[in-house]
């Protein structure tokens, strides 16, 4: 299938990064392209984008978008949490701004044998990179009861994650389970019927959970905040769009920690923890989606962007 993508905060990304024509940049998340594709339009023959993407259906219409700037565009296949060594691996000891979109890709959920979606039956897979080895059908047919509950109460914010992973645990006792839609009526079975009735579908947490489990998606966040600043220029921008509250938090704690400067206490005379601001917060309050975009793309609904500054 064709890999397209409407782009979230598109503009307001793109006056984040205050991108210089002869700038090198990095999207971490690259998918569709629609972000590089704008940072590209504006960087002369000297510019650079370094486009990264785990997944290589997503490069691969990535190359095909970007064919017009080829030569200021480096595509790599990779996780983003690695951006240090792509960027080693490249000879850059810093770029000029960061852009990481965190959502999945609406070519991922809408591809039914990707298995992402609780809509379409299909094999549990939810691997963002499919060379990777753990996949939707080891977690949940491997991991513990106890496992599978706190993923889906943490990642998922599931209030019935107890009594969902016990219905997994006394189903996969019988036999495996294979399918997206097997997995969709054992998580049926397990809630209320006041649940039920609720307008958001009943899968919709457990699936984003399992998913960000398979792909490890908060730790990559994790590793991915601390390592940016590093690798960015003075005056250098750092871009993150989130779409929950698990990733919202990370990215503000780390950019917050990062803006913190001197950590001893009052009482002391003079600083001895020699800590200074690594960056400046652009973005005290999370920049969220116009009405207009709203109405043409409800997707971009939870979406928060997050943006400093490197001092």
């Amino acid at each position: 299938m064709g890999f397209e993508h409407t782009s979230v905060l598109l503009h307001e990304c793109i006056e984040a990064l205050n991108i210089q024509p002869d700038g090198i940049y990095l999207d971490g998340t690259l998918g569709g392209a629609g972000h590089s594709l704008e940072i590209c339009k504006r960087l002369s023959p000297h510019g650079r984008l370094i486009g990264i993407d785990r997944d290589e259906v997503a490069l691969k219409a990535a190359g095909e978008r970007l064919r017009l700037y080829s030569d200021r565009v480096t595509l790599v296949h990779d996780n983003f949490e690695n951006l240090a060594a792509v960027l080693s691996r490249l000879g850059i000891p810093a770029v000029d701004g960061m852009l990481f979109d965190l959502g999945v890709s609406s070519p991922q959920l809408d591809d039914a044998e990707r298995g992402f979606s609780y809509m379409a039956d299909a094999p549990l897979d939810m691997r963002m990179d499919r060379t990777s080895a753990l996949t939707a059908h080891d977690v949940v047919n491997q991991y513990p009861r106890e496992e599978l509950r706190r993923i889906l109460s943490v990642y998922g914010e599931e209030r019935y994650a107890a009594r969902i992973a016990a219905a997994i645990e006394r189903a996969r006792s019988d036999h495996s389970i294979d399918t997206t839609g097997e997995l969709v009526q054992i998580i049926k079975s397990a809630m209320p019927a006041a649940a039920l009735r609720e307008k958001q579908h009943p899968a919709k947490r457990s699936f984003q959970a399992i998913r960000i489990a398979v792909n490890d998606e908060l730790g990559a966040v994790e590793r991915m905040m601390q390592a940016a600043v590093d690798r960015l220029n003075p005056g250098g921008r750092l871009a993150v769009i989130t779409f929950h509250s698990l990733e919202d938090r990370i990215v503000k704690n780390a950019m917050n920690e990062a803006a913190q400067g001197c950590t001893c206490p009052k009482e002391f005379p003079v600083c001895v923890c020699g800590k200074t601001p690594r960056v400046r917060i652009l973005s005290r309050k999370p920049i969220l989606s116009s009405a207009q975009e709203l109405a043409e793309n409800p997707r971009a609904r939870s979406a928060k962007l997050r943006v400093a500054e490197k001092i």
